[in-house]
């Protein structure tokens, strides 16, 4: 039986919408932090490069590069229907699983004590940044085929499965990207409405197998260092307190104006370490100072509303939890890596999201908020 023509219309308008309709908010506040980032990139690169004699904007056409396929990944994964991935998230999952596994074998590459690379020509994939994004197809597949209130038994499922890689991340060692696997479970077991006794058991298992990592010396010298000068500020080995005073020294010698672009001295003399990944908010502290910052917190404010907003107004239980697992590893990022460089969190190997130099960290993000596209773009059909 036809439909009336109202009925039609409106139907047809629905999925007219879910074809043309992106989240303007959403993409100009990533494009914007991507700019952002090659900006910093090429300030916290260029001086080394010239001592070197080598082409200062090397890096920064490299970080153009993995834009350019980020980009193309954003609008090809945008284009499809998100409720795709459901089908093959257990697919994405077993994969992420084997690559994690494998990158501990010969065929990963070790840099500065850390397992978490295979080297592809001149690019490094880590599969640990690929793999937040096959945890939360695989838990959002798995949660929202829960029919009622979510048991104990759901929940020692879903952290079973999130578990497993989470290991294999935290043995390369990654113990910062092991972070935001957890927090990216919690977050979507209490989406799921997970009850707050279900919780407090998790958190004591894991503190159990925190414990048990120390007592086995799975943890790194280098790492044990870190902590304990968090801790302690006085303490800690006196590499771990350089890297965390010159941080703080950079982003206070910014004020509230800021240096100027390309005008720090602490980002040119090179006396922050790691400037271009792990530290290059001190390069936005240091230059654009506290205005800057304010900004660039700003937009992922923005980013961050726009991903719960998705979440909330998603077509399916599916989609829900998949917006909530990108917003929750975004958000734990960007607070631990802000955190760490101005002292209220310890240091961890954790890039600045969007910002930070290095191709898996901005391809899986941008893959990320694709997906974002895809379930804003279909909240109606």
């Amino acid at each position: 039986m036809d439909l009336p023509l109202p009925t039609r219309g409106r139907l047809l308008a629905a999925e007219q919408s879910s074809v043309r309709h992106l989240d303007a908010t959403l993409l100009g506040a990533t494009i914007a932090l991507c700019g952002y980032g090659l900006m910093m990139v090429y300030s916290a690169t260029n001086q080394s490069l010239i001592s070197l004699e080598q082409d200062p904007g090397t890096y920064l056409k490299r970080q153009i590069l993995f834009l350019t396929i980020g980009l193309i990944g954003l609008v090809v994964t945008a284009l499809m229907d998100y409720r795709l991935v459901k089908l093959y998230a257990g697919f994405a999952y077993a994969l992420a699983v084997v690559l994690l596994a494998l990158v501990q074998t010969p065929l990963g590459t070790s840099v500065k004590g850390a397992q978490r690379w295979f080297q592809v020509g001149s690019f490094q994939l880590s599969p640990s940044l690929f793999s937040r994004l096959a945890i939360v197809a695989m838990l959002a597949a798995f949660l929202s085929e829960i029919k009622g209130d979510l048991l104990l038994r759901h929940v020692v499922r879903a952290t079973i499965l999130a578990a497993i890689p989470t290991i294999l991340v935290f043995i390369q060692p990654d113990i910062g990207t092991s972070i935001i696997l957890a927090f990216v479970l919690v977050a979507m077991l209490v989406v799921a409405g997970a009850k707050a006794k279900h919780l407090a058991v998790l958190a004591v298992v894991a503190s159990v197998g925190i414990f048990g990592a120390f007592q086995l010396n799975i943890i790194e010298d280098y790492q044990i260092e870190r902590l304990r000068s968090f801790i302690d500020p006085t303490a800690g080995a006196e590499q771990s307190r350089y890297n965390r005073d010159q941080a703080e020294i950079a982003i206070g010698a910014g004020g509230v104006t800021g240096r100027g672009y390309l005008q720090g001295t602490q980002t040119s003399l090179d006396f922050v370490p790691e400037q271009h990944t792990d530290f290059i908010f001190t390069v936005v502290g240091e230059e654009l100072g506290f205005i800057g910052a304010i900004g660039l917190l700003a937009l992922y404010a923005l980013v961050l509303w726009r991903a719960l907003r998705i979440a909330q107004m998603a077509l399916d239980p599916f989609g829900t939890f998949v917006a909530t697992g990108i917003a929750a590893f975004l958000a734990i990022q960007l607070c631990i890596n802000v955190g760490m460089t101005i002292g209220i969190m310890p240091i961890t190997g954790i890039p600045l999201p969007f910002v930070s130099y290095g191709g898996s960290a901005l391809i899986a993000d941008l893959l990320g908020i694709g997906l974002l596209q895809s379930i804003h773009r279909r909240r109606f059909v």
